[in-house]
């Protein structure tokens, strides 16, 4: 049994990694939050048996293994490295940090204190996405030319906040949302983004300057390009995903959720067909691989260098989309 401590009470833990976490034999030992009566509540709340009151007690209490990262973007960096010193490991949400030095540290500590560092790109876990990887890697669209993912939204009220009002945090949509597309973008086409070239706009929900929407193309080390548009402001936009090749199209719908859904079609030579899909929880799939690295046997569904390549690239956008001229992506590994 893994025995997990929260850092942060957060929406997405609640609603989704929680569920995961016990679904995969897992125990909520402690919860740490910035206001000690939220705490208390969500500990009530979720079943969870202490609440930490500070950063040391929860990543230095001896029932905990493991801690889950999802408070503000800027706390990352400081957090999961306490946690890796004190020989945890860790689940980090995205970005992974604010800075590539700052992500490249939290690799660092992980790696000296042989712990786990993991990054939570959930998209990578879809079956959606997992069947298009299967799919290329077979050959079956030939050799692949063009991407394109919509993954344009409605950031719904309770989730708004930082999101749209603190730069310092790290808010706004290309670190919410496009750092998601570069991860899955690479899961999938099994390549890495090399430049990109971008534009964002403030189309009223994002505040103190930060955008709520960005369109932009990426250049892939084997020539591929990919569009993308990311955006907080699309209520009735459906997301997606197509990867074109020389020999067929992958045509997926509704694939960049939380949820475990939508399709993938096949088209080619041969005619049109659905792919199978396997669905299965996206965030339960996530604790299930990151519990089989603790033992040994396996890799995270992202690591930290998944988690610094997608930071990476989030930052190029906004750097491009800032200058008006293309940024390059480069990591440091």
């Amino acid at each position: 049994m893994v025995r997990w401590g929260l850092v942060g009470a957060s929406t997405i833990a609640r609603e989704w990694v929680i569920g995961a976490i016990r679904a995969n034999g897992g125990e909520l030992a402690s919860v740490l939050s910035s206001n000690a009566e939220r705490g208390s509540a969500y500990a009530a709340d979720n079943g969870i048996a202490r609440v930490a009151a500070t950063l040391d007690e929860i990543v230095n209490d001896p029932a905990i293994d493991a801690v889950y990262i999802s408070t503000t973007n800027e706390l990352h960096r400081d957090q999961a490295i306490a946690a890796a010193r004190a020989g945890k490991h860790v689940l980090c949400e995205k970005p992974l940090a604010l800075s590539l030095d700052d992500a490249r540290s939290m690799i660092a500590e992980a790696a000296k204190a042989g712990v786990v560092l993991a990054t939570n790109h959930h998209l990578r876990n879809a079956a959606s996405h997992r069947a298009m990887r299967t799919a290329i890697a077979e050959g079956r669209i030939g050799r692949p030319l063009a991407a394109r993912v919509f993954h344009a939204v409605y950031l719904p009220p309770h989730l708004q906040g930082w999101r749209l009002e603190r730069p310092d945090a790290g808010g706004g949509v290309i670190l919410d949302i496009t750092v998601h597309d570069a991860d899955t973008l690479r899961f999938v086409l099994n390549d890495d983004p090399v430049e990109v070239t971008a534009f964002s706009q403030s189309a009223g929900m994002g505040q103190s300057g930060l955008e709520d929407g960005v369109m932009g193309v990426m250049r892939f080390k084997s020539g591929l390009i990919a569009q993308f548009h990311d955006a907080f402001t699309a209520k009735f936009a459906e997301t997606g995903f197509e990867v074109h090749g020389t020999e067929g199209s992958l045509i997926a719908r509704n694939v960049m959720t939380q949820r475990p859904v939508g399709s993938v079609v096949l088209r080619n030579a041969e005619g049109e067909r659905e792919l199978p899909l396997d669905q299965q929880d996206l965030y339960s799939r996530a604790i299930a691989n990151f519990h089989a690295a603790i033992a040994g046997k396996g890799s995270p569904s992202a690591t930290g260098e998944d988690g610094l390549w997608s930071l990476a690239t989030g930052l190029a956008v906004v750097k491009s989309a800032a200058s008006g001229a293309t940024a390059m992506i480069e990591t440091g590994l």
